[in-house]
């Protein structure tokens, strides 16, 4: 008499809410790259400081009277926006 290992076969298994567990990991392994692909541009920026070409694009607003300053960095984030939706995009296709 043969034994079949548990969960072989079975169907997922419901997490909280009903979700299903295989989701969840997927879900919880996409959180952990981001997290560490922030962390990792985090600190490329505090060792190489400024990035020369941030907040010096055509479309970046900068107004100064006086003593008072305001900025937008509206082509940085244009650019910024177009590079995480094809970076996310390629990530997505798979």
């Amino acid at each position: 008499m043969t034994v079949a290992a548990a969960g072989v076969g079975d169907e997922p298994r419901s997490g909280p809410r009903g979700l299903e567990t295989p989701v969840m990991n997927e879900l919880g392994r996409a959180l952990i790259v981001l997290g560490l692909i922030v962390a990792g541009l985090g600190v490329l920026l505090v060792l190489f400081g400024r990035v020369p070409w941030i907040g010096k694009l055509p479309g970046d607003i900068h107004v100064a009277r006086g003593n008072w300053t305001f900025y937008f960095p509206l082509g940085t984030s244009i650019l910024v926006s177009i590079i995480l939706t094809l970076v996310l995009w390629l990530i997505g296709r798979r």
